[in-house]
């Protein structure tokens, strides 16, 4: 499993989650709950996981959320 994206928008990462879906690349959130586990917000980066194979697939897919 490798890291393909970083963050605390959970519009961003649901968007994310539904590009990776139509390209029928499976992702892992990981500490998602971590993040809001004090009530004030996202204190903890939540981490979307995909396999090492797809991480290649995943970055073009993605490209369009960051570009830079």
């Amino acid at each position: 499993m490798e890291e393909i994206l970083r963050t605390n928008d959970p519009v961003k990462l649901s968007y994310a989650r539904h590009l990776l879906g139509e390209e029928g690349i499976a992702s892992y959130v990981l500490d998602e709950h971590t993040a809001y586990i004090d009530g004030r917000g996202p204190l903890v980066p939540i981490r979307l996981m995909v396999a090492s194979d797809d991480v290649s697939k995943a970055r073009i897919t993605l490209n369009e959320l960051d570009p830079d």
